[in-house]
């Protein structure tokens, strides 16, 4: 069925089955068969994308900012809320896990959306109000904005909406309005014209349109026009690495991270930072949506300085969740479809310093938030966005272990091999991660990094919070306790002196190697106190320190 057929249905049903108004059922309908659309046509949008970094992940980003959006929503309400509340936490959910440049413009249409929502029904002149507002807001996220991208087509959406008056007419008329608009991006963007094919992000854009017009109106358009199989396929991929547009050929990075703690003002001074270090900044924030404090942003830069642009964020306020893609990870697309490479892996950390020393190629790292373990989307989201065909998850944390399963089923679903190695700390999954070697075969690799982490006794000292009953003896608010998986071994109460007496204990069945993980608010003279302690006591052994552990747990010890 062509749109101008469904046009003329549109106007004499819409008295009858067809939605008058967008309710919290249509809005959550739509969410899951944006989500199914998207999957669908991922490696299609993954092959078409070419600008502004021929990377070939499009698909694969938008597929994991909606499911992000869809899982915020099950976690806030389940089954209920209404409109204006589905709405603010779909916003808010693709937000946070808004992933590469489309993903985070187009969570800008539900930030719309929730914002109408909030004061007024999604009826025909409430969604052109959203979309308007999505159109606005997207614009202003992008440090420059280029036409022929998703945000011409987002633009070209917004400006048909006037034109309608019923909510069926209006979606109708949306779509038709977006798939012209897409259908003339090769003539606004050179790389486009070149390669061949239509812009990967206004095409998703389209696909989630054409959802909302199959749930408002009960039929399911195909409004992308009609191309040769060339547009889904560029003619030299390769090649267009060379050509990248708006000065990307420059920058090695794609840097993004969540940062909270940050006011509007440094906000704007970020922007400007980060537009001195790279290009295609865009800075989204969740200030204006209903039932949240504002307080975080979505951070996007393409640079090479990954260091600079993590500390432009500290300065702004809390960076957290770094993701970092070296754009010569992703080379051009084969017949193995959306796989860039063979092998990934993903690692949960406890704090921004542990990112920089787990970066290296075809490793993802996850920071938890305040110790708040990453979501199964989240996790499926960093898999996915490996694009390597064989995948190691390193969860960190006995408790998030089901959730990695969780995420892994997702991408084995997908067609990713995705194998989750139980760590029960960082440590464990350092260890790991210092055995991986992409050129063994991968179930030897994962056999390493296995045993290695098996090999790893884990300690912790921490401080007790109130009076209680261990196995070796009552502990009172205060004091120290040096537990070795898990269990309470020692209570003292000196810190130093509580973390020299754990390593001595836990060296007593040997060891070759000592990794110490200071808090992120402990005092380095004590992991010098501990290194100087182990360097006469146990000469035999290698110290090793590094800073990154969550803030309240003063240290972490591994024995290797």
């Amino acid at each position: 069925m062509t749109i101008a057929t469904l046009s003329g249905q549109v106007s004499e049903e819409v008295e009858g089955a067809v939605l008058q108004v967008l309710d919290a059922a249509a809005i959550r309908r739509w969410a899951d068969a944006s989500v199914d659309l998207l999957e669908a046509h991922r490696g299609e949008l993954d092959r078409m994308n070419v600008f502004p970094v021929p990377d070939g992940d499009t698909g694969t980003n938008l597929v994991a900012t909606l499911r992000a959006g869809a899982e915020e929503l099950v976690r806030r309400h389940g089954p209920h809320g209404t409109a204006a509340e589905v709405t603010a936490a779909l916003a808010y959910g693709t937000l946070r896990g808004a992933r590469g440049n489309s993903g985070v413009i187009v969570s800008q249409l539900l930030r719309g959306l929730a914002e109408v929502a909030a004061e007024r029904p999604l009826d025909g002149a409430g969604l052109a109000d959203a979309l308007s507002r999505a159109d606005g807001l997207a614009r202003a996220a992008v440090s420059t904005p280029v036409e022929g991208t998703v945000l011409s087509v987002l633009r070209a959406a917004a400006g048909t909406a006037r034109d309608a008056s019923t909510l069926a007419d209006v979606v109708v008329t949306v779509a038709e309005g977006a798939a012209k608009a897409l259908a003339d991006t090769p003539r606004q963007l050179p790389v486009l014209a070149r390669a061949d094919v239509v812009d990967a992000g206004g095409h998703g854009l389209v696909l989630i349109l054409d959802a909302l017009v199959g749930v408002v109106t009960g039929h399911a358009p195909v409004t992308v026009p009609d191309e040769p199989a060339s547009r889904h396929h560029p003619r030299d991929r390769a090649a267009l690495l060379g050509e990248r547009e708006a000065g990307s050929a420059e920058f090695d990075y794609e840097v993004m991270y969540l940062l909270d703690r940050c006011s509007a003002d440094g906000v704007e001074v970020l922007r400007a930072r980060l537009g001195e270090l790279g290009d295609s900044v865009v800075v989204v924030g969740s200030a204006d949506l209903p039932g949240d404090d504002g307080g975080l942003w979505n951070v996007h830069v393409h640079c090479t300085d990954v260091g600079a642009a993590v500390e432009a964020g500290i300065e702004a306020g809390h960076p957290h969740r770094i993701t970092v893609v070296r754009f010569a990870d992703q080379p051009a697309a084969s017949d193995a479809g959306r796989f860039a490479r063979s092998r990934g892996v993903v690692i949960v950390v406890s704090g921004e310093p542990i990112v920089e020393l787990v970066r290296a190629d075809g490793v993802t790292a996850l920071v938890a938030r305040d110790g708040r373990a990453p979501s199964t989307g989240e996790i499926a989201a960093a898999i996915a966005g490996t694009r390597a065909e064989n995948v190691v998850v390193l969860p960190n944390d006995v408790e998030l272990t089901p959730v990695a399963e969780e995420a892994a089923d997702r991408a084995r679903t997908a067609g990713q091999e995705v194998v989750v190695v139980p760590t029960s700390s960082v440590l464990q999954g350092l260890a790991a991660l210092a055995v991986h070697d992409g050129q063994r075969r991968a179930g030897d690799d994962v056999v390493a990094m296995a045993e290695a982490a098996a090999a790893t006794r884990t300690g912790v000292v921490r401080i007790a919070t109130g009076d209680a009953l261990t196995w070796v003896g009552r502990c009172s608010a205060g004091d120290v306790l040096g537990l070795v998986d898990g269990e309470v071994v020692l209570i003292e109460q000196d810190l130093a002196a509580g973390a020299c007496l754990l390593a001595d204990r836990m060296l007593t069945i040997g060891g070759e190697l000592v990794t110490v993980l200071l808090g992120e608010d402990a005092d380095d003279a004590l992991g010098q106190q501990l290194a100087d302690h182990l360097r006469h006591s146990h000469p035999e052994v290698d110290v090793v320190r590094y800073r990154g552990g969550p803030a309240g747990l003063p240290l972490q010890l591994g024995v290797e």
